[in-house]
């Protein structure tokens, strides 16, 4: 398995070490086809890329591309908000973006006072590795279940990581709409039965280091690992051994835009 693309990376415009061209210049050293700067949405309180830098962040790109040669897609981690599945990406951030990553995060502005208190009760069960109770798996479930019926998301980050939904339900939503699961390779996020009962619901993958810094760029290995640990068939995983995804955004926008 080599991999072909990294759609999963974070820079100083978030809570990464290093600039864009640091990434990139990473990635093309690895020999890749593209690479993805995904910071945190607008809406984290701490970490998030902030919209007064944004044009800043664009020309970053831009200037990224013309020095390395690299195709370097403009991308985010977008914030779940709640239950609703409102996102911090929104319908006149689109024309900007290439790619729509999104996930669970704490500390952003959730939409409600309710889903606030689902986050931050989510968050300290799983830290305490405590088990959650049925009504707020069900509520996150729901979060990640609207949000990809409501938006046009490639990718759905580190399911389940500091919160908890049913993870088969998620992914069987996935696959009806054309939004792939990451592996990570930085953290494992599925233990090895639940990656399996996930791949038997015939969503797709992709694979990402969500690198914080350039010596993590293309650093997939855990996720190779477990891969092979499950017999995930490698067809079912869109960015190894020279094939690209299709993005479920990019048609969105030729469409819509």
């Amino acid at each position: 398995m080599i991999l072909t693309a990294d759609y999963h990376t974070h820079t100083k415009y978030s809570d990464g070490r290093d600039s864009v061209l640091h990434n990139a210049l990473r990635a093309k050293e690895l020999g890749l086809r593209e690479i993805a700067i995904t910071e945190h949405g607008f809406s984290h309180v701490v970490l998030g890329l902030k919209r007064k830098k944004a044009d800043k962040y664009f020309a970053d790109i831009e200037n990224a591309r013309k020095e390395t040669g690299m195709n370097i897609l403009v991308g985010i981690e977008s914030n779940i908000l709640g239950r609703e599945g409102t996102c911090d990406l929104t319908e006149r951030d689109y024309e900007k973006f290439d790619l729509y990553l999104a996930g669970v995060h704490i500390l952003v502005h959730y939409e409600s006072s309710h889903d606030r208190k689902n986050g931050f009760k989510g968050f300290f069960k799983y830290n305490f590795h405590a088990k959650p109770p049925e009504r707020l798996v069900k509520e996150q479930t729901l979060g990640y279940i609207h949000a990809i019926e409501r938006n046009p998301i490639d990718v759905l980050t580190h399911i389940n990581y500091q919160c908890f939904c049913d993870s088969v339900e998620v992914a069987k939503c996935c696959a009806d709409y054309g939004t792939y699961i990451e592996i990570s390779g930085k953290k494992p996020h599925f233990s090895d039965e639940e990656l399996f009962k996930i791949a038997e619901t015939g969503v797709r993958f992709i694979v990402n280091s969500d690198a914080h810094s350039p010596k993590r760029i293309g650093d997939v290995k855990i996720a190779m690992e477990q891969i092979q640990r499950v017999n995930i068939p490698l067809d079912r995983v869109d960015n190894i051994d020279g094939r690209l995804p299709k993005f479920r955004f990019k048609e969105y926008k030729e469409r819509n835009l």
